[in-house]
């Protein structure tokens, strides 16, 4: 047991504390953008396809999302998701594979001015509100 805990890496320990504090604090005012900017989502998960629909606070420019999936206790297992407009205005991906279980899914433009961050249980049925 000493062993283990001498040679293996702990990820979920933070050597600097203030800078992720601020960090932090940083990521709170982008879920506050999205809120002021009254961003409202439908999110399905359907296997190893995704759609998302916005309700309110769309895009105008139509450019590409990123949605991130954070495992609560494996990070080997985070992945990220790139969501592209199409014609109607739903953004879309095809993952690799199916996904179940517990995340913390995040959603952001590619400018990362603003941020949605949810924790889901996968898989589900229905699209379910996905909002900040």
């Amino acid at each position: 047991m000493l062993n283990l805990a001498l040679n293996t890496d702990d990820s979920l320990v933070i050597d600097d504390y203030y800078k992720e504090g601020r960090g932090i604090n940083l990521e709170l005012t982008k879920v506050q953008e999205a809120k002021a900017l009254n961003i409202k989502t439908l999110l399905k998960v359907d296997g190893n396809r995704i759609s998302l629909e916005f309700l309110s606070g769309s895009p105008k420019t139509g450019e590409a999302l990123q949605l991130f999936f954070y495992h609560p206790t494996l990070e080997k297992m985070d992945f990220s998701a790139l969501l592209t407009q199409d014609a109607n205005g739903m953004f879309r991906t095809t993952l690799d594979s199916p996904i179940s279980g517990k995340w913390t899914v995040t959603l952001t433009p590619m400018t990362h001015n603003w941020k949605i961050v949810q924790q889901i249980q996968l898989p589900r049925k229905q699209a379910f509100a996905f909002n900040p």
